[in-house]
């Protein structure tokens, strides 16, 4: 027989819809259909003079078997077929199956194609493969807590790679993550970080701890990939077991951005009652809280324009001219020595014009200016320094 009439298959192929494959089921691995009257079991007796399927054959092979065709040609022709996205087990059963099939003659093989290209033909819509994929779709589109409920119910792998659930969280999170771990866990969690992801979790963490994390990730050269998948399950089972929490903010920041807000008296006011009460949770607020004295330690002389920007001249007049306590000063000089220089002498003037302002309009003006670079933090178009760098810099 002509070797050129043949597709060699060593198959692998999983389950699943296969990117929209129709019939062809691949959730149930039997045994291999007969391919045109070839013996399965290799080449042997199993050719004595039999002829090889003809097109009709097609019809007798299993869903199982015609899907394990299409992929075998999809990755003879060099496709990207993300098979390691199906469950373990289906990966399992496919490899399996790839490796009980042998030979496929050329009329099977394009009556096979033929019947999946129709398929796709009449494919009008295509869902998400189970639970996970429709978590995935609606993500962001149901309730925060229909969706974390139904997750927890599907159950943490069916969504993948446990460590793309684990790249998500802030570095926070991760940071206290590691520190509830051994050394030798947190070392892998470290190291299966994105580098910069990585960093900004060392950031968080207390020095002493850092430093054995960091060391412990020379020890890290042997370990397997199951102990590293195993350890990404833990760790996401553990992320997925926390309570929904009603505020994504603590009780600090939220009262710190509604204090913010108030007028200064007021804010006084309550932080000395505060103080009183719970030094500690005072200070949390106090770090929370974003005044107009505070821009000009906070805020990065090349974002002043962006900030410029989306104020009125008016307002920026008001509130330089109300200025008089020496922090709110050294903001107001900040923001004029950042902006346009013809900018900055025209407010000038109008400010030299402007002459004494009511506290209300002052107090006005701040709250505008403060309301307006937050919003600008909040959509990433500027950032503002970190408390750690200001005391850095306060040292230096």
């Amino acid at each position: 027989m002509p070797q050129d009439d043949m597709l060699a298959l060593p198959m692998d192929l999983g389950g699943g819809d296969m990117g929209g494959m129709g019939g062809m089921d691949m959730g149930d691995f039997a045994a291999p259909a007969p391919l045109g009257g070839l013996d399965a079991g290799g080449f042997g007796g199993g050719m004595g003079g039999g002829a090889l399927a003809n097109p009709a054959a097609a019809s007798g092979l299993s869903g199982k078997a015609k899907a394990a065709i299409i992929v075998r040609l999809l990755l003879n022709e060099g496709a990207e077929i993300p098979l390691e996205e199906l469950p373990d087990d289906l990966q399992l059963e496919l490899t399996q199956q790839m490796g009980r099939m042998r030979i496929v003659d050329r009329d099977t093989l394009n009556s096979v194609a033929g019947e999946f290209a129709d398929l796709l033909d009449n494919v009008g819509l295509h869902f998400p493969n189970g639970l996970a994929g429709a978590l995935s779709a609606m993500e962001g589109k149901i309730s925060r807590h229909t969706h974390t409920r139904l997750r927890r119910e599907a159950g943490v792998r069916q969504f993948g790679d446990p460590w793309e659930r684990l790249k998500q969280l802030p570095p926070e999170d991760l940071a206290e993550l590691a520190q509830a771990e051994s050394t030798e866990v947190a070392a892998v969690l470290l190291s299966k970080l994105d580098t910069a992801k990585a960093a900004q979790m060392l950031i968080h963490l207390p020095g002493p701890v850092a430093r054995r994390i960091t060391y412990a990730v020379s020890q890290t050269a042997n370990v397997t990939p199951d102990t590293v998948d195993r350890i990404g399950l833990s760790l996401a089972a553990q992320v997925e077991a926390r309570p929904d929490l009603a505020f994504d903010q603590t009780p600090g920041q939220r009262l710190g951005a509604v204090l913010t807000e108030a007028a200064a008296a007021k804010r006084d006011e309550v932080l000395t009652a505060l103080d009183e009460e719970d030094e500690e949770f005072a200070v949390s607020v106090r770090k929370a809280i974003f005044t107009y004295a505070l821009v000009s330690e906070r805020m990065k002389p090349l974002d002043v324009p962006k900030l410029i920007r989306v104020l009125s001249q008016p307002d920026l007049v008001t509130a330089i001219a109300f200025a008089t306590d020496e922090e709110d000063v050294a903001t107001s000089e900040f923001l004029l020595k950042n902006m346009s220089s013809r900018m900055a002498d025209n407010i000038r003037e109008e400010v030299a014009e402007r002459g004494k302002v009511k506290r209300s309009d002052g107090e006005a003006a701040y709250s505008l200016i403060i309301s307006a670079m937050r919003d600008l933090v909040a959509t990433g178009e500027i950032e503002l320094k970190s408390l750690e760098e200001d005391e850095e810099q306060g040292s230096g």
